[in-house]
């Protein structure tokens, strides 16, 4: 395993961390039935061999990830790692909430401490209207005087002006995650975000490398590009070459991935890439947007749809279709998405809650044009 220095808290993290939202589940159609038997058996073995960041969240798996990432780390295996979750925003509707959260979080871990707490998700309305209003920043200091966090972050879904302020907006400011991949180098904090947070020595973590999935089976155009790389190392090795990332999350869903990406961070390197290299990567982004795809990660954020729209499985079947330039392909995919797609109401409940900020009822009604 390779380690790399964490910003400003000079801890050594792996460059490869486990990323706890999409650990395998025993029934497809229930997110909260988490196989613990294989997802602690995966993280440990994780960890035996040098992965030392474990990240979950509150509401990861419906609220079971927590739980069992707790288990996970019993016999000795919590002296191994550095564990890291995030406070929920939409949750904090008052100033108690933080600490009734942030115990009850510690409690779903069994744990006494957490090493790197993040606020979840934060955004321009989160900052002003959640972090600002409810003085969550001098709670975030007060819960680390006292010894229930060691490291003070936040992960951030918004445009770059806005992670510039909130980077700005705050003197105790450890690390930050943001999502980066050789597709969105110029999206929310892109490049120029991880670079601004560097520059102040945060520690800068970085989510969806493999853009949810899509990154590791592209569409067929980006593989032409691609060559015979293995389009997963292919996307992590571009994140690892920049020496400003600490480290990469991945969302390791079975025995074989953990295998694979544990290979592939013994292989990192900082400032490895050749200029040809770097120029396969720009002809495979420009490619990939030419697609015009629906930037849908999913992270399943915006589920339950109160009125049962399958979000993320709509946009995925779209997806697929479009990628492969087969129209037909969309409801091989999902027989029923027009059905699905169409039980839309226009409520806008999702789109409150997407990180990805995505117009998702235009988007849907795209979907039915297209089948």
């Amino acid at each position: 395993m390779q380690y790399r220095r964490f910003g400003k808290t000079e801890e050594k993290v792996s460059a490869l961390g486990f990323g706890c939202m999409r650990f395998p589940i025993t029934d497809k159609e229930n997110d909260a039935s988490i196989d613990e038997q294989r997802a602690v058996a995966m993280i440990r073995k994780a960890v035996d061999c040098g992965v030392n960041y474990l990240d979950t969240a509150f509401f990861y798996h419906k609220g079971m990830s927590e739980k069992v990432v707790g288990k996970a780390i019993k016999d000795g295996y919590r002296e191994k790692v550095f564990l890291a979750t995030k406070l929920p925003l939409w949750n904090v509707e008052k100033e108690e909430d933080f600490d009734t959260l942030l115990n009850t979080q510690l409690e779903k871990l069994d744990v006494d401490y957490i090493d790197f707490y993040l606020l979840h998700a934060v955004n321009k309305d989160s900052w002003e209207q959640k972090v600002l209003a409810f003085g969550i920043l001098d709670k975030m200091k007060k819960a680390k005087a006292e010894g229930k966090i060691r490291h003070i972050g936040f992960s951030f879904h918004d445009d770059l002006a806005t992670f510039k302020k909130v980077v700005d907006g705050f003197d105790a400011w450890e690390f930050c995650q943001i999502q980066f991949n050789y597709i969105d180098t110029d999206y929310q904090a892109g490049i120029e975000g991880l670079q601004y947070a560097a520059e102040r020595d945060l520690g800068v973590v970085i989510m969806e490398p493999l853009q949810g999935g899509s990154l590791a089976n592209p569409a067929q155009p980006v593989l032409d590009v691609i060559g015979n790389r293995n389009p997963v190392k292919f996307a992590l090795d571009y994140i690892w070459n920049f020496p400003e990332v600490s480290l990469l999350l991945s969302g390791m869903s079975d025995e074989k991935q953990v295998e694979d990406n544990l290979r592939y961070a013994a292989e990192s390197k900082e400032n490895a890439l050749t200029d040809e290299e770097k120029a396969v990567y720009a002809e495979a982004k420009k490619t990939h947007d030419a697609l015009k795809m629906i930037p849908c990660r999913d992270c399943r954020y915006c589920l339950p749809c109160p009125h049962g729209v399958e979000i993320p499985r709509v946009f995925q079947a779209y997806n697929g279709g479009i990628a492969k330039a087969n129209r037909r392909l969309i409801s091989e995919i999902y027989p029923d998405i027009k059905i699905n797609a169409d039980k839309c109401e226009k409520c806008g409940e999702c789109e409150t809650k997407c990180p990805q900020h995505i117009e998702i009822i235009n988007k849907l009604k795209a979907v039915r044009g297209a089948v």
